[in-house]
């Protein structure tokens, strides 16, 4: 009887540790939402924000996956809010096409 209890307590553990975890970083990140208003001053943000600690960056220069991890890292930095952060992505996205 300890067996099955072991195996089952053991199992539950694998199991939950197995399931995919989200993050809110993450989700703030979405498709493209804004309005052309909104992505322009996503543009203003992008270049404001991002040229106070480095070279502005090509928004070419990565994909959109990429691009999600670089703002999920860099967004808190520059002290975006949600509604900034996407924005900026979505400027970035749409500068590709």
């Amino acid at each position: 009887m300890k067996k099955i209890i072991a195996i089952a307590s053991f199992a539950a553990v694998l199991l939950a540790s197995c399931t995919s975890k989200s993050s809110t970083a993450t989700s703030a990140i979405g498709p493209a939402v804004s309005t052309a208003e909104q992505i322009a001053q996503g543009k203003t943000i992008f270049e404001s924000s991002c040229t106070r600690c480095h070279k502005l960056p090509d928004p070419t220069s990565h994909n959109s996956v990429q691009w999600v991890g670089i703002m999920n890292s860099m967004a808190p930095k520059a002290k975006l809010t949600d509604e900034q952060h996407q924005w900026v992505y979505d400027y970035i996205v749409s500068v590709k096409k």
